[in-house]
């Protein structure tokens, strides 16, 4: 189980001074120290958090790897395929949402269309590519019939339940996980994962990878990046031996 921690709400309180602090790279840095194995970013068009400065520095500091989350416009397209990151994953992106509130609508003709030519453009780039989605069997094989290299399992209606829906839920993530395994998709999971309620998803042995980004973010504020990150790393690994 690979450990990716999403570093964007470290740009959402700089951004809100408008100021060059607190830094995502160097948090990136003492993530990595911490145990991570990857470092997320997500790209937005209206560049509420993530600026491409610091896709850029990261892409050249980073000691793990990097996963660009992007929507498929042409404009953040062309950025990745210059800088070439270690994964894309192509995310939908709403100016109004607070958060990702979903995954790809990859039932809509104009979405498939214009999701296939993001991802023929990213392998084109040598990009490793992945897919946002819910955990629906339909979408997964959108995902394989598309060229995805990978899909993330979007976890937000698993974390936001409680009592019997909630494990309605987590199995509906592990049967869309052995699914996506079994098409020979990557698969990874994130969105809304905190440490009380990601032990569960991070026992589901088809999954490879957790993207986890506001909780770890939230703890370091009182313990440090390192320490919340090694936490968290320490959670997972709890999960797959247990």
């Amino acid at each position: 189980m690979r450990l990716y921690v999403n570093i964007d709400h470290v740009a959402t309180v700089r951004q809100a001074r408008m100021t060059d602090e607190p830094d995502p790279v160097r948090a990136a840095v003492l993530a990595e120290l911490g145990g991570a194995d990857g470092i997320t970013v997500h790209l937005r068009e209206d560049r509420r958090h993530i600026q491409d400065r610091d896709v850029r520095v990261l892409m050249e500091t980073a000691r793990t790897a990097v996963n660009l989350e992007l929507a498929a416009s042409s404009e953040i397209l062309a950025l990745a395929c210059e800088w070439r990151p270690m994964q894309a994953t192509l995310v939908p992106e709403k100016r109004q949402e607070v958060t990702t509130e979903g995954g790809l609508a990859l039932s809509h003709d104009a979405q498939r269309s214009t999701t296939g030519e993001a991802l023929r453009q990213l392998s084109d780039a040598g990009v490793r590519t992945s897919l946002f989605i819910d955990p629906e069997e339909a979408a997964i094989q959108v995902s394989v019939d598309l060229g995805a290299d990978a899909i993330e399992l979007h976890t937000g209606e698993y974390a936001n339940a409680s009592g019997e829906e909630r494990v309605c839920q987590l199995r509906r993530l592990e049967h869309a996980a052995e699914c996506a395994r079994a098409a020979g998709l990557g698969v990874h999971a994130g969105h809304g994962l905190t440490y009380e309620n990601v032990a569960p998803v991070a026992a589901i042995s088809a999954l490879e990878e957790l993207n986890i980004g506001h909780s770890v973010v939230s703890r370091a504020v009182f313990t440090g990046m390192e320490a919340a990150v090694r936490d968290m790393a320490a959670i997972l690994t709890r999960a797959r031996v247990e």
